[in-house]
């Protein structure tokens, strides 16, 4: 028994503190050892049930990191509930978005960032510019097609999925938008910055264009003013066509 409680210690790297009561550790020391104990028998499975919610997010960043490696390390299955999507994307080797009780999408994190299947899953992963419009008859062609919105704006997707026919919402991620000079691309166009937010690792702007306002996030080093006209460009790729709601 002492063997195995020095080997599940030594894992957490809490093996200097075996003599000291759990109520006189921190909170991340606490959270440490309740995977050790967790651990201590080498289940095949483990649940985490949001387990660095009471974290602070310094912590929560570095436990996030302890975890993955510990689960890499004994090789088993861990299944991890959190509310937190930067922590789901940043952990795991698959993500299911549920809604309700039910599953909306289940993909690789990447997927689930990039190929969001329908309104829910773009609107609760990341930050994402929801534009509504409809796809223009016979416009699908080569992998792409044209999305039209109510203010006359046409937006060239691409259809790595096909058209279906229902889709009435594009997804553009605010990290996929590019402002400055024009890209040559399809989608470019004049806009105006009207609010600008400093968010330490990143600047958020709000931009007006010709289908309403975009959130476009850029590294903290693109420092723009508001009120400046740019030119709002993004890759057909990053404008994703969502389905209706339909969950799994």
């Amino acid at each position: 028994m002492e063997q195995q409680v020095r080997r599940a210690l030594d894992l957490v790297q809490m093996q200097d503190f075996v003599s000291r009561p759990a109520s006189k550790l921190s909170g991340g020391q606490q959270q440490r050892i309740a995977v050790a104990r967790a651990i201590a028998f080498s289940p095949k499975v483990v649940l985490f049930d949001e387990p660095l919610s009471n974290l602070d997010a310094k912590l929560r960043a570095e436990m996030r990191v302890e975890l993955r490696e510990l689960q890499h390390r004994l090789a088993f299955t861990s299944v991890y509930v959190t509310h937190d999507q930067e922590e789901a994307l940043a952990i795991s080797d698959r993500v299911i978005v549920m809604n309700a009780g039910g599953i909306e999408q289940i993909g690789s994190p990447r997927e689930i960032y990039d190929r969001p299947r329908n309104r829910f899953v773009a609107d609760f992963i990341g930050s994402a510019n929801l534009i509504s419009g409809w796809v223009r008859p016979g416009s699908a062609a080569n992998g792409a097609a044209i999305f039209e919105t109510p203010e006359g704006a046409a937006i060239e997707v691409a259809t790595i999925a096909g058209v279906r026919g229902d889709e009435n919402t594009v997804a553009l991620r605010a990290s996929y938008i590019h402002l400055g000079a024009a890209t040559g691309s399809a989608n470019s166009a004049r806009g105006r910055i009207e609010r600008r937010r400093f968010h330490g690792d990143f600047i958020e702007y709000a931009v007006r264009w010709p289908a309403g306002t975009l959130i476009v996030r850029r590294p903290p080093t693109e420092v723009l003013e508001e009120g400046a006209e740019v030119t709002v460009s993004f890759a057909r790729e990053h404008a994703v066509l969502l389905q209706e709601s339909a969950q799994v």
